[in-house]
Order: structure tokens, then C-alpha cells, then sequence
């Protein structure tokens, strides 16, 4: 019996000798008069029991059957599954074994066996959040991941993936090289999926912004005394196509042979995005798109594309990584 149990027990048996009325007895115990009245007859039948639940110490109800417990424990303990935190676990386990449990209970399954870990909170300075841009399209996030996604077992991949800001909508691709070109196939193909938005938010690599090269007895100048720096590859397309190009002051700014990349690309297509963009994204504030359509005097191919500024000579030549090209007197 709880101490709980016993307060309420004191309070009926003032109730019966007529000590306190049943409406005291019952503001006291937080319920009505008539579960007072209810109670006094049990007490008088079960006597102190009558306070005690009936179904205290039996099992619940909605407790899992152990034998379905230990089916999912079995395949969470498999290596594939080695890393599945309780949310993750909780998904698996519906889609593949049928067994539909919240994550709460996977998680409790999971600490005792030692397959999650909980984090014990700690004392950290509040950082308050940006808040998420109003409209899709208005702002989407891009960068590469450097992570080991086919652990060992194939060539080291790089995966480039543009977050929308609003709704977190997911576009990725994986890559062999995290170069200028894969970086513009991925624009290319975000465009002609979604149009052209407003702005991209990325790092301040050297794909998207001019280093100034500063020699070793010189000092830097100030950003405004500085003398304008040609425009990256990328960073032209983008100001071709009229996308704000801005750039993150920090990391936490910003928010897997060729056959196995290309069975990582399918998977990445085909499933993940999909889920991700079903499960994690939400409803934009605003329900506009700030997307645009290309206009008439845009192209992809022309922008996408590397782009030089060379010199014609007299006999209508040009030089280009160390070879001479003639221009053909049909082009001139």
C-alpha cells in the first residue's frame, strides 16, 4: 500500500465514524461524492484492501508478448542493425518484421541489452535556433558529407545534398570526387526537378567563393579595401541563373568499385530520399514556392559548364591548357 493509499484510507474511515462529512472526505482525496460512497461500501465489505487497485501487481493488458519482445531483440542484436537507435529500430521492426511497438518501448527493450546507450543531459549555454524560412525554396542548404557509407567495403563516396530550409525536402546524390563538376550535376538536376530558388546557403569553400592569395611578407587587407576576385565556376552559374549565393560563418550554421555507387545511387533515389521526404519533412510556413522556371535566355548546359576567358590571336587561334585551337573561318 502507498502512502497515497493510506491518506485516502484515513480519510474514509473519518468519513465513516461521522468524524468529517463525504464531501470533506472527498476534497480531500481529490474525487467526487459518489466515488466516496462507492468506497465506503467496499470498505466495509474488503475493509483497508477497498483503497488498493484490483488490478495492482497483475499483468497489463497492453504489456508485449516476451515472445515477440525476444523475436525483435533477435534482429536488433544482427550486425546490419548494429549503430539503429529506438526510432530507427521501431521502423525496421514494422517494415520487416510486422511488429508495430512505439519507440519508447523499443528504447526501453534496448538499454538493458546494451544496444542503446541514453545521454544523460548536460548543462549547455541555450543557443536559440534560427527560425526556418517561411516559403519552400526560398533558402536551401548545401553540403558534402565526408562519412564512411560503405564502411570499408568499396571506395570512399561523398554525398552532396541540398536541404530546403522551410520543409527540410531532401535532394542527394552520392560521388567518387567532391569536385566542381558532381557539384553542378546536382544543381543541374535540382533545377529541372524543382526550378530555380531564391537562394543557397553553403560553407565557404573554395567550389563557391575566390580564396585571395596573400603572399607571406604582406598583409591581409580589409574586405573593403580588397580588389574584386573572379567568380568560382560555380559561383558564376549560380549569378547566371539569379541564385543569391550565401555563405556559412561556421559549420553549425548551416544545420557508399562504380557498381556499388551506383547500387548506393539507387538506393539513395528510390528509398531513402523518399522516406525522408515523406517522414521528415514538414509543412512550410507560408504555402507559396519561391521557386522559379528558367528564363527563356537561360540555359542549364551553357551555365552548368566550365567557362574561360581566353584571347583570339591574329590568326583567329586560342590557347587552352597548353594546346593551340583554330577557330574554323565558317565560325568567324
Amino acid at each position: 500500500m502507498t502512502q497515497r493509499d493510506r491518506d485516502r484510507l484515513v480519510a474514509l474511515k473519518k468519513a465513516k465514524r461521522k468524524l468529517m462529512t463525504q464531501r470533506e472526505a472527498a476534497e480531500e482525496i481529490g474525487q467526487t461524492e459518489r466515488h466516496v460512497r462507492r468506497l465506503l461500501v467496499k470498505l466495509r465489505k474488503k475493509g483497508d484492501a477497498a483503497v488498493v487497485h484490483a488490478l495492482r501487481g497483475q499483468r497489463s493488458n497492453r504489456k508485449m508478448d516476451e515472445k515477440i519482445k525476444a523475436k525483435a531483440m533477435a534482429m536488433l542484436r544482427q550486425e546490419l542493425y548494429r549503430g539503429f537507435g529506438p526510432t530507427l529500430a521501431s521502423e525496421y521492426l514494422a517494415q520487416q518484421r510486422q511488429i508495430t511497438v512505439s519507440r519508447e518501448t523499443v528504447r526501453a527493450w534496448m538499454i538493458p541489452a546494451g544496444l542503446w546507450h541514453p545521454r544523460r543531459p548536460g548543462v549547455k549555454d541555450i543557443h536559440v535556433w534560427r527560425p526556418r524560412r517561411s516559403r519552400l525554396g526560398e533558402l536551401v542548404q548545401w553540403d558534402t558529407s565526408e562519412h564512411d557509407w560503405l564502411e570499408g567495403r568499396g571506395p570512399k563516396l561523398y554525398l552532396i545534398s541540398m536541404i530546403d530550409d522551410a520543409t527540410s525536402r531532401l535532394h542527394a546524390r552520392f560521388v567518387l570526387h567532391d569536385s566542381t563538376a558532381e557539384n553542378m550535376r546536382l544543381l543541374w538536376s535540382y533545377v529541372e526537378l524543382h526550378g530555380r530558388p531564391l537562394s543557397f546557403y553553403t560553407d565557404k569553400a573554395g567550389l563557391f567563393q575566390t580564396t585571395p592569395k596573400i603572399a607571406r611578407d604582406q598583409r591581409e587587407l580589409p574586405r573593403d579595401e580588397r580588389e574584386p576576385l573572379p567568380p568560382t565556376q560555380i559561383g558564376r552559374a549560380l549569378a547566371e541563373l539569379g541564385i543569391v549565393w550565401i555563405g556559412a560563418h561556421s559549420p553549425q550554421a548551416k544545420g557508399r568499385v562504380e557498381r556499388s555507387f551506383q547500387t548506393a545511387n539507387t538506393y539513395l533515389q528510390t528509398e531513402f530520399i523518399p522516406w525522408w521526404n515523406q517522414t521528415l519533412a514538414v509543412a512550410p510556413a507560408s504555402p507559396d514556392d519561391a521557386h522559379r522556371p528558367l528564363d527563356q535566355q537561360q540555359s542549364l548546359a551553357a551555365s552548368l559548364s566550365y567557362v574561360e576567358t581566353r584571347q583570339v590571336n591574329n590568326a583567329y587561334t586560342l590557347q587552352f591548357d597548353n594546346k593551340i585551337y583554330q577557330i574554323a573561318r565558317s565560325d568567324i
